[in-house]
Protein backbone atom coordinates (compact mmCIF):
# COMPACT_ATOMS: atom_id res chain seq x y z
CA UNK A 1 0.00 0.00 0.00
CA UNK A 2 0.96 3.39 -0.84
CA UNK A 3 1.87 5.71 2.13
CA UNK A 4 -0.62 8.21 1.83
CA UNK A 5 1.36 10.95 3.52
CA UNK A 6 4.27 10.99 0.99
CA UNK A 7 1.48 10.37 -2.10
CA UNK A 8 0.26 13.75 -0.74
CA UNK A 9 3.69 15.06 -0.44
CA UNK A 10 4.29 13.91 -3.90
CA UNK A 11 1.38 15.33 -5.74
CA UNK A 12 1.95 18.70 -3.88
CA UNK A 13 5.66 18.68 -5.11
CA UNK A 14 4.56 17.41 -8.56
CA UNK A 15 2.03 20.68 -8.40
CA UNK A 16 3.35 23.84 -7.30
CA UNK A 17 6.19 22.47 -9.79
CA UNK A 18 4.15 22.55 -12.80
CA UNK A 19 1.95 25.92 -11.89
CA UNK A 20 5.70 27.47 -11.04
CA UNK A 21 6.91 26.24 -14.19
CA UNK A 22 3.70 26.89 -16.29
CA UNK A 23 3.98 30.62 -14.74
CA UNK A 24 7.68 31.12 -16.17
CA UNK A 25 7.06 29.81 -19.70
CA UNK A 26 4.28 31.60 -19.87
CA UNK A 27 5.81 34.66 -20.48
CA UNK A 28 6.46 34.29 -24.06
CA UNK A 29 3.30 34.65 -24.94
CA UNK A 30 3.01 38.41 -22.87
CA UNK A 31 3.77 40.40 -26.46
CA UNK A 32 2.98 37.65 -28.26
CA UNK A 33 0.42 37.56 -31.26
CA UNK A 34 -1.29 34.20 -30.44
CA UNK A 35 -2.10 33.56 -26.49
CA UNK A 36 -1.51 30.29 -25.21
CA UNK A 37 -4.47 28.43 -25.70
CA UNK A 38 -4.22 29.54 -29.68
CA UNK A 39 -0.88 28.52 -29.47
CA UNK A 40 -1.33 25.02 -27.92
CA UNK A 41 -4.53 24.97 -30.72
CA UNK A 42 -1.76 25.65 -33.96
CA UNK A 43 0.67 22.80 -31.68
CA UNK A 44 -2.11 20.20 -32.35
CA UNK A 45 -3.03 21.21 -36.51
CA UNK A 46 0.37 21.91 -37.41
CA UNK A 47 1.79 18.84 -36.07
CA UNK A 48 -1.25 17.40 -38.60
CA UNK A 49 -0.97 16.05 -42.31
CA UNK A 50 -1.54 19.39 -44.37
CA UNK A 51 -1.10 21.33 -40.78
CA UNK A 52 -4.30 19.96 -40.51
CA UNK A 53 -6.44 18.17 -37.77
CA UNK A 54 -9.94 16.86 -36.95
CA UNK A 55 -11.45 19.59 -33.96
CA UNK A 56 -12.48 16.71 -32.09
CA UNK A 57 -8.34 16.06 -31.73
CA UNK A 58 -7.47 19.66 -31.34
CA UNK A 59 -9.80 19.44 -28.33
CA UNK A 60 -8.61 16.22 -27.02
CA UNK A 61 -5.39 17.88 -26.68
CA UNK A 62 -6.65 20.91 -24.72
CA UNK A 63 -7.27 21.36 -20.56
CA UNK A 64 -10.51 23.26 -21.79
CA UNK A 65 -14.10 22.14 -22.23
CA UNK A 66 -15.31 21.22 -26.06
CA UNK A 67 -17.89 24.36 -26.10
CA UNK A 68 -14.34 26.72 -25.11
CA UNK A 69 -12.51 24.88 -27.88
CA UNK A 70 -15.00 25.71 -30.42
CA UNK A 71 -15.03 29.16 -29.43
CA UNK A 72 -11.75 29.75 -29.66
CA UNK A 73 -11.22 27.87 -32.87
CA UNK A 74 -14.13 30.18 -34.34
CA UNK A 75 -12.49 33.33 -33.00
CA UNK A 76 -8.91 31.81 -34.56
CA UNK A 77 -10.88 31.52 -37.60
CA UNK A 78 -11.97 34.84 -38.14
CA UNK A 79 -8.40 36.64 -37.13
CA UNK A 80 -7.27 34.18 -40.55
CA UNK A 81 -5.32 31.64 -38.12
CA UNK A 82 -6.98 28.97 -38.96
CA UNK A 83 -9.81 28.02 -41.47
CA UNK A 84 -12.23 25.32 -41.10
CA UNK A 85 -14.33 23.04 -42.90
CA UNK A 86 -16.83 20.36 -42.40
CA UNK A 87 -15.21 16.38 -41.71
CA UNK A 88 -15.83 14.62 -44.81
CA UNK A 89 -15.76 11.19 -42.44
CA UNK A 90 -17.81 12.69 -40.13
CA UNK A 91 -21.00 14.68 -40.65
CA UNK A 92 -21.14 16.69 -36.92
CA UNK A 93 -16.93 17.16 -36.93
CA UNK A 94 -15.10 19.64 -38.91
CA UNK A 95 -11.61 20.17 -39.70
CA UNK A 96 -9.37 22.94 -38.96
CA UNK A 97 -6.17 24.01 -41.05
CA UNK A 98 -3.49 26.73 -40.09
CA UNK A 99 -3.39 29.07 -42.65
CA UNK A 100 -0.30 30.57 -43.94
CA UNK A 101 -0.61 33.47 -41.10
CA UNK A 102 -1.13 30.89 -38.41
CA UNK A 103 1.65 28.82 -38.90
CA UNK A 104 4.05 32.08 -39.24
CA UNK A 105 2.92 33.12 -35.74
CA UNK A 106 3.02 29.77 -34.88
CA UNK A 107 6.74 29.39 -35.57
CA UNK A 108 8.08 32.12 -34.91
CA UNK A 109 6.53 31.94 -31.01
CA UNK A 110 7.49 28.13 -30.98
CA UNK A 111 11.06 28.60 -31.42
CA UNK A 112 11.69 31.23 -28.01
CA UNK A 113 8.86 29.03 -26.20
CA UNK A 114 10.97 25.87 -27.18
CA UNK A 115 14.32 27.84 -25.88
CA UNK A 116 12.43 28.41 -22.80
CA UNK A 117 10.95 25.21 -22.03
CA UNK A 118 14.75 23.98 -22.41
CA UNK A 119 16.53 26.42 -20.55
CA UNK A 120 14.07 25.67 -17.43
CA UNK A 121 14.00 21.91 -18.00
CA UNK A 122 18.09 22.40 -18.00
CA UNK A 123 17.99 21.98 -14.15
CA UNK A 124 17.49 18.17 -14.93
CA UNK A 125 19.60 15.68 -16.43
CA UNK A 126 18.53 14.32 -20.01
CA UNK A 127 18.55 11.15 -17.56
CA UNK A 128 16.05 12.74 -15.12
CA UNK A 129 14.02 14.08 -18.38
CA UNK A 130 13.16 10.82 -19.23
CA UNK A 131 12.13 9.54 -15.92
CA UNK A 132 10.34 12.38 -15.50
CA UNK A 133 8.38 12.02 -18.74
CA UNK A 134 8.35 8.64 -18.04
CA UNK A 135 6.46 8.67 -14.31
CA UNK A 136 4.13 11.43 -15.54
CA UNK A 137 3.28 9.36 -18.48
CA UNK A 138 2.15 6.31 -16.25
CA UNK A 139 0.80 8.78 -13.81
CA UNK A 140 -1.58 9.70 -16.64
CA UNK A 141 -2.27 6.05 -18.34
CA UNK A 142 -4.47 5.08 -14.62
CA UNK A 143 -7.99 4.91 -15.49
CA UNK A 144 -9.82 7.93 -13.80
CA UNK A 145 -11.39 7.60 -10.69
CA UNK A 146 -14.31 9.73 -10.90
Amino acid sequence: MTDRRLAVDAWESLFRAQYEVFAEISCDFDDSVLSQAEYDVLLTVTRGDDMAARLRDVTANMLISQPSVSRLVDRMVARGLLSKCPDPQDGRGSIVRATDAGATAFRRIASQHGRSIAERMSTLSDDELQQLRDLTAKLRRRAPGC
